[in-house]
C-alpha cells in the first residue's frame, strides 16, 4: 500500500455529511460514555485501580465473546463478565498486593476464554474484531436509551457515595476509624466500575478501554490539583476523545479505537507538558525567592 492509499484509509471525508447523519445515535452514545468515563476515571486514579480496569475488561471481553457465540445480546454478555470480575476483585482483593495478584490471574484467564469463544464463532470476522478494538455501529434508538439509562443509574449511584468514597480513597485507615464503611464502598465502586467498563467496550473495544477510563483523568491530574476541576477536565477530555474519535473514524476505513486512543494520548501529552512547565516555574520561583539578595547577604 502506497502513502496515498494509506492516508486515504485513515482520512477520507468524501460523502462525510451523508455518513454523519447515520451515526447521530453513536455520537450521543459516545458523549454519554465520555461523561461516565470521566467521572469514574477520577476515582480509578485516586484508588490506584488502573490495573483493575484492564482485568475487568478481559472478563468483560470473555462475556461478550460468549454471548456472540451463542447468539445472545453482546452488551448483556459484556456486562455479566464485568460484574463477575468486579465482584471477584471487590470480595477477594482487600489489600493492594492481593488485588494485584488476583488481577494478574484474572487477566490471562479472561483473555484465554474470550479467544476460545471467538475461535469457535463461525460468523462474520468483523464482529470478532470489533469486540477487541471497537467499531462504529448503527446504534438504534432503543440501544441508545438503554445505554443512557444505565449510565444515568451509575452516575446517580456514584454521586450518592461521592463524599464518603472520596474520604475512603484519600485515607482509608482514617475513614474506617471514623466509621466509614470502607469495604462496602470499595465493593460498590467496583460494581459501578464493572458496569462502566462493559458500557465502554461498545465504543473503544475491550483491549483499549483504558483510553476512556484512565487517560482523561490522568491528564486532568497533570494540570490541576483542584478536586472539582480534575472532575470537570476529566469529563471534557473523555468526551472530546470519544466524540472526536467517532467523527474522525467516520472518514476512514479503520476501527474507531486508534482515533480515540490517539486523541486521548495527545491530550495527556499536552497536559503533561503543561504540568511539567508549571512545576518547573514553581521550583525556579521558590529558588529565586529563597536566595538572599546582595543587600541581605552577610558581609565578609
Amino acid at each position: 500500500m502506497d502513502l496515498d492509499n494509506l492516508l486515504n484509509s485513515i482520512f477520507n471525508f468524501e460523502n462525510y455529511g451523508e455518513l454523519l447523519v447515520l451515526v447521530q445515535n453513536s455520537l450521543w452514545a459516545g458523549a454519554v460514555l465520555g461523561l461516565l468515563g470521566g467521572l469514574i476515571g477520577t476515582f480509578v486514579m485516586k484508588r490506584d485501580l488502573a490495573f483493575a480496569v484492564h482485568g475487568i475488561s478481559e472478563l468483560s471481553f470473555a462475556g461478550a465473546a460468549f454471548a456472540l457465540l451463542i447468539g445472545a445480546d453482546i452488551v448483556l454478555g459484556s456486562l455479566a463478565g464485568s460484574v463477575v470480575a468486579a465482584l471477584l476483585l471487590g470480595l477477594l482483593g482487600v489489600r493492594a498486593r492481593d488485588k494485584n495478584s488476583i488481577i494478574g490471574v484474572i487477566m490471562p484467564f479472561g483473555l484465554g476464554l474470550g479467544i476460545l469463544f471467538l475461535s469457535l464463532y463461525e460468523g462474520r470476522a468483523a464482529n470478532k474484531f470489533g469486540l477487541l478494538t471497537g467499531q462504529i455501529v448503527s446504534v438504534g434508538t432503543v440501544q441508545l436509551q438503554v445505554l443512557a439509562v444505565a449510565a444515568v443509574v451509575v452516575m446517580i449511584a456514584l454521586v450518592a457515595i461521592w463524599r464518603p468514597l472520596t474520604f475512603a480513597s484519600v485515607d482509608p485507615d482514617v475513614a474506617a476509624a471514623r466509621g466509614v464503611p470502607v469495604r462496602a464502598l470499595a465493593l460498590g465502586f467496583m460494581l459501578l466500575l464493572g458496569v462502566s467498563v462493559a458500557l465502554s467496550i461498545q465504543i473503544v473495544g475491550a483491549l483499549l478501554v483504558l483510553a476512556l477510563l484512565i487517560t482523561p483523568a490522568a491528564a486532568a491530574m497533570r494540570v490541576t490539583s483542584s478536586p472539582r476541576l480534575v472532575v470537570v477536565l476529566s469529563v471534557v477530555f473523555a468526551v472530546t476523545a470519544t466524540v472526536g474519535g467517532i467523527l474522525l473514524a467516520l472518514g476512514g476505513r479503520i476501527p474507531i479505537s486508534p482515533y480515540v486512543t490517539t486523541l486521548s494520548f495527545l491530550i495527556y501529552v499536552v497536559c503533561r507538558v503543561i504540568g511539567g512547565a508549571r512545576a518547573k516555574r514553581g521550583i525556579n520561583g521558590r529558588v529565586v525567592r529563597s536566595a538572599p539578595s546582595a543587600a541581605e547577604a552577610p558581609a565578609l
